[in-house]
């Protein structure tokens, strides 16, 4: 896995991007314009130079890193990479439309399309290609720098040597924890993660508790990092929304049904850290 591409560059994408290409990895990561493509480095250079500061990163690692990145508009200069991982917005026509590209643009017939969707159920991207055998889904958590954790998601059709080619790089220079799961939408993480912050989201909006309230009880009653409130902000409502609408359709549970008040905020673009206003203000 040597020439690796990254199709978005937003918050996981860009993430993704540097992981790799500080593990040694040629990377090439392509935006759909040039101002979405300018965030992207700046996302990762700020990244990397947090990670300086802190000790947690040589500065020779982020000088390598920085050197095996390159960053481009056009999915032809895909050509030649090993493995493709797609993290763009969670909406399955998107994702749909970019394999579909990437099937077209990527040369090597070894090659392995991954996509890094929280829920979309994995043969649906595989279908939309002819190598429906070499498309896996590697899910990473964010922030993906910090979060070790990778859930690999084998369709139906996902062969025996994709799972492991993956499987290797994840847990080797990536460095990753690995978890595997079925072809159902939510897979493990999110399939457990999605209704606990529905509820806590519902108790917000039957004026039950107020967000403080909720987030401290979890946070200092049950030692959780964050609570959910707020990290359905750092996740986004719209990625949340948009999760918990895949799980709901494909189970019709109750749990898994989004709020009203998650769907109207939403609408409203308070989407959380990335708008600057969710659940709580980030607003300088």
């Amino acid at each position: 896995m040597e020439r690796i591409g990254v199709v978005g560059c937003g918050l996981m994408g860009s993430g993704i991007a540097e992981i790799a290409a500080r593990s040694g990895s040629q990377v090439t990561v392509v935006e759909r314009d040039a101002t979405a493509l300018a965030a992207g480095r700046e996302r990762i250079e700020k990244s990397l130079s947090r990670a300086v500061a802190a000790g947690k990163v040589p500065e020779e690692e982020a000088a390598l890193a920085r050197a095996n990145l390159v960053f481009t508009q056009d999915f032809s200069d895909l050509a030649l990479c090993q493995l493709v991982i797609e993290a763009v917005a969670e909406d399955e026509t998107t994702k749909v439309e970019v394999f579909k590209k990437l099937d077209e643009v990527v040369l090597d017939p070894q090659a392995i399309l991954a996509t890094n969707t929280s829920s979309i159920p994995i043969i649906k991207l595989a279908m939309a290609t002819k190598r429906p055998e070499q498309v896996i889904g590697m899910h990473f958590f964010n922030p993906v720098p910090v979060l070790k954790l990778v859930e690999l998601i084998s369709s139906l059709l996902t062969s025996a040597e994709t799972t492991q080619r993956v499987n290797d790089y994840a847990t080797g220079p990536l460095k990753k924890r690995v978890i595997t799961s079925p072809d159902r939408a939510g897979f493990v993480v999110n399939a457990l993660l999605i209704p606990y912050l529905l509820s806590a989201i519902r108790m917000l909006e039957s004026g039950f508790a107020s967000a403080e309230d909720i987030d401290t009880g979890m946070v200092v009653g049950c030692a959780h990092p964050l609570g959910p409130l707020a990290l359905t902000d750092l996740i986004g409502l719209d990625t949340t929304l948009a999760v918990a609408d895949s799980l709901y359709e494909e189970f019709k549970a109750p749990h898994f049904a989004p709020p009203p008040l998650l769907s109207r905020m939403t609408q409203a673009g308070l989407l959380g850290r990335k708008s600057g206003q969710g659940f709580y203000s980030y607003k300088k």
